[in-house]
C-alpha cells in the first residue's frame, strides 16, 4: 500500500516536473527574434536592440515564410549557387504553438517518425520525413498544408521527400515572417512557367 502510494507521488512529481521544464524550455530560446529577408542569400537577425546579418551565399538552405500575414506560406529550397529550385506551401504553428523564428540546422533525420509529445492515436507515424531543427523539437515534416501545426513546419507529402534527399546536416532552415517571394519571384518563373 505505501509503496503503491510512494509510486504514484513519484510519477506525479516527474510529471510535474517535466512538464514545467518543457513549458519554459520551449518558450524562451526563440522569444523576441525575428529573421528578415534582406537579399536572396543574405539575412537579418533581430533579437531585441541587437541586430546581426547573416550571409548564406555558397550555402544549401531552406527557407519558410511561415503562413502568417505578411508572410507567404511557403518553403523555398536554395542551392549554394543562390539559385530556387523548389518551392510549395507549408502551414505552421497556430498561434498558441507559433513556430520559432531564426536561422538553424537540421540536427536530426528521420525517414520514418512519430511525435512524442503529439503521438498519433492510431500508432501511425505523423512526422514522416522528420528534419529536426531545434531541440524543441520544431522540424519540418510530411503533413497537410491545410492544418496549422503545433509549432513544426508541415511540407505536403509529395513535396517532402524531395527536400528529404537533398538536404543534409549542413544544409540551414530559416524561419521568417517575412515574405521572401520578391527574391524568389525570377527562379519561380523559369520553374513553373514556361
Amino acid at each position: 500500500m505505501y509503496l503503491r502510494l510512494l509510486c504514484i507521488i513519484f510519477i506525479f512529481c516527474v510529471y510535474t516536473f517535466a512538464e514545467e521544464h518543457t513549458e519554459k524550455s520551449v518558450e524562451y530560446p526563440f522569444k523576441g527574434i525575428e529573421t528578415i529577408p534582406v537579399s536572396k542569400t543574405v539575412f537579418k537577425l533581430l533579437k531585441g536592440e541587437h541586430e546581426k546579418l547573416i550571409d548564406l551565399t555558397g550555402k544549401n538552405f531552406i527557407l519558410v515564410s511561415v503562413r502568417e500575414e505578411g508572410s507567404d506560406g511557403r518553403f523555398y529550397a536554395v542551392d549554394s549557387d543562390g539559385t530556387v529550385w523548389w518551392s510549395g506551401p507549408v502551414t505552421s504553428g497556430a498561434p498558441e504553438f507559433k513556430s520559432p523564428s531564426g536561422i538553424f540546422h537540421i540536427l536530426e533525420k528521420r525517414r520514418y517518425h512519430m511525435s512524442r509529445d503529439f503521438p498519433d492515436p492510431y500508432g501511425v507515424n505523423n512526422m514522416d520525413y522528420m528534419m529536426k531543427f531545434t531541440h524543441q523539437g520544431h522540424a519540418l515534416h510530411a503533413g497537410s498544408t491545410d492544418w496549422l501545426s503545433h509549432g513544426c513546419i508541415h511540407i505536403d507529402p509529395k513535396e517532402i521527400p524531395i527536400l528529404f534527399k537533398w538536404s543534409t546536416f549542413k544544409t540551414k532552415v530559416i524561419i521568417t515572417r517575412h515574405s521572401y517571394m520578391p527574391f524568389a519571384k525570377e527562379d519561380l518563373r523559369r520553374i513553373y512557367i514556361k
